[in-house]
């Protein structure tokens, strides 16, 4: 029987339990099957263990919003900003702050 995604990933992070990428991965696919607890449980691991992994911010922040916690997903889009920033990856930081605006309602007198 062939393994399915999910479990070839939770078999590859057995052998590499740190691997920001492979975390990512599985937060990912427990999304696409609809398990937001266990892609909340990833994407939260990622950001506290790998805050440089700049990748996970924008879908931690949407998840939040899916889960109604708002306030939760303006705060990881700003760490987000801050981390984009200090990595010049200009495209994280501009999908960032694209989402940013759109929950906080942004206008022109904000610092993002």
């Amino acid at each position: 029987m062939q393994s399915s995604r999910l479990d070839k990933l939770l078999e590859f992070l057995q052998n590499e339990p740190e691997d920001a990428f492979l975390k990512y991965a599985l937060a990912t696919e427990y999304l696409r099957l609809n398990e937001t607890d266990k892609a909340l449980e990833y994407y939260e691991s990622l950001v506290n263990g790998h805050p440089d992994y700049v990748g996970t911010y924008y879908h931690l922040g949407k998840l939040y919003e899916a889960l109604n916690r708002k306030p939760d997903a303006i705060s990881t889009y700003e760490k987000g900003m801050e981390t984009a920033k200090k990595q010049r990856d200009n495209h994280a930081f501009s999908e960032l702050q694209a989402v940013y605006r759109e929950a906080t309602g942004w206008d022109e007198d904000d610092d993002y």
